[in-house]
């Protein structure tokens, strides 16, 4: 079910529409690609295909499993800033970092599916949220990374 398909009244439904279709379109961005291709820098800064993919998995688990579930980001193993998220390993690869983002969804669904919008989450450095601001704070980001992503599957293709 797409967002446009969701009854306008139910907020937490269309958030979910949203989120989801996001995380499924910066994923689409790697179809048909090398992993070459994936790593590839077009651009000065450390972003590649596959490192957006790496960082919004760090990003949604920094919101998900850090800020609602209150496991700190040590303990969830996870680099400390958004800058260091980017970077591959060079054991990254087209399935491990989608398999990384599917399995951080999948937590993320989990750690909210009963919680109401209004919700007070605490685990976040910067101060308590309500659920309601994480979902649009994810949704956010997801949308921004898209652009970035849509515009280097672009010049990927054009230069191959």
């Amino acid at each position: 079910m797409g967002p446009f398909d969701v009854p306008l009244d139910d907020e937490r439904t269309q958030l979910d529409a949203f989120v989801e279709e996001y995380r499924g379109a910066l994923e689409a961005t790697l179809d048909g690609l090398t992993e070459e291709q994936t790593r590839r820098r077009l651009v000065p800064s450390a972003t590649t295909l596959l490192g957006l993919l790496k960082h919004v998995t760090w990003m949604q688990r920094v919101w998900f499993e850090e800020c609602v579930g209150g496991t700190s980001r040590r303990d969830l193993g996870l680099v400390q800033s958004p800058e260091a998220s980017f970077r591959l390993a060079d054991e990254d690869t087209v399935a491990s970092v989608t398999a990384a983002h599917r399995d951080a969804c999948a937590k993320a669904r989990a750690l909210v599916a009963d919680l109401p919008l209004d919700t007070v989450v605490t685990g976040h450095r910067t101060g308590p949220r309500t659920l309601r601001w994480v979902y649009l704070q994810v949704l956010r980001e997801l949308a921004h990374h898209c652009g970035h992503a849509d515009i280097l599957r672009e010049q990927l293709l054009a230069a191959d």
